[in-house]
């Protein structure tokens, strides 16, 4: 027997939802405002968060002036995302298109690789604007465990020229078969995936569970690979999407995620200051479901 949600839950989550309506409607240099406050309270306020935060950034060698301006930048993140996914079309300039369209016009599928670097909402929305009418893109979703946020994200995700596949055999299949029919697929590759979906390879001297699925759906198709971020500029002017290429990566497994987490680290230090170094990229690989 399914129990219906409790009044409260579905109060709390309508107000929630009514929340991230009106932020939409609010100005993007105001998000970012607000964005940066936030950061701040979560750097000041969470002893963990704190602590990861410039662990991982001295990991990687960066300074500790680069990594207080990288907590601003990941407030920002999580304040433009109502704007992004329920907003009107933000601005959004471009830096490497033509990488795209030599692509495409080779007729084969396309791997975007982007990582936790500035925002990466907007690189797979600006392809699906620009681009998305001939190739859409797909990327692999997984819904989030609170119904309120499910619709929300789902809403967003799903839009012209953007696909999204299911995190599992399924979705992987909907990938490798847009890919074979010279779509495009984009993808995190410095997200840790389960235990048995990767190896350990270094990423920024310290060895991180690296997924193999990028290598395994760049060797299944003709598939070339290109790595993108998207930028956040200052004032909340919008955003620039940068689009790099990227060479063949080898067969062996462990061989190519290295090579992925190189390239990974070079975006990275394009702008460090807007990489997530908050995010757990060292821990153990949570159990396959």
């Amino acid at each position: 027997m399914v129990r219906a949600p409790s009044r409260p839950t579905t109060a709390l989550a309508s107000l929630i939802q009514f929340l991230f309506r009106t932020l939409s409607l609010l100005p993007l240099p105001v998000l970012h405002a607000l964005g940066w406050v936030l950061g701040w309270v979560s750097f000041l306020l969470s002893g963990r968060y704190r602590r990861r935060l410039l662990a991982h950034a001295k990991q990687a060698g960066i300074s500790s002036d680069v990594a207080r301006a990288s907590v601003g930048e990941a407030g920002k993140l999580v304040a433009e995302l109502p704007r992004l996914w329920l907003g009107r079309p933000v601005r959004v300039e471009w830096d490497g298109a033509e990488l795209i369209e030599l692509a495409q016009a080779q007729g084969s599928g396309v791997l975007f690789l982007t990582p936790h670097l500035g925002c990466f909402e907007i690189t797979a929305q600006a392809y699906a604007q620009r681009f998305g009418a001939q190739h859409p893109m797909t990327v692999l979703f997984r819904p989030a465990r609170q119904p309120w946020l499910r619709d929300l994200v789902a809403g967003a995700r799903q839009r012209p020229g953007l696909l999204a596949a299911p995190t599992n055999l399924a979705g992987v299949k909907q990938l490798i078969k847009a890919l074979k029919g010279g779509d495009v697929v984009g993808l995190l590759p410095d997200q840790v995936p389960p235990a048995g979906q990767g190896v350990w390879a270094p990423f920024f001297g310290r060895d991180a569970y690296t997924m193999t699925l990028s290598a395994r759906l760049a060797q299944s198709a003709d598939t070339q690979i290109l790595v993108s971020w998207g930028e956040r500029l200052s004032w909340g002017r919008g955003f620039r999407v940068h689009v790099r290429s990227f060479g063949p990566l080898a067969g062996d497994a462990l061989v190519a995620a290295r090579q992925i987490n190189q390239a990974m680290e070079a975006l990275v230090r394009e702008c460090p200051a807007q990489y997530l170094w908050s995010y757990d990229r060292y821990k153990s690989p949570p159990p396959l479901r």
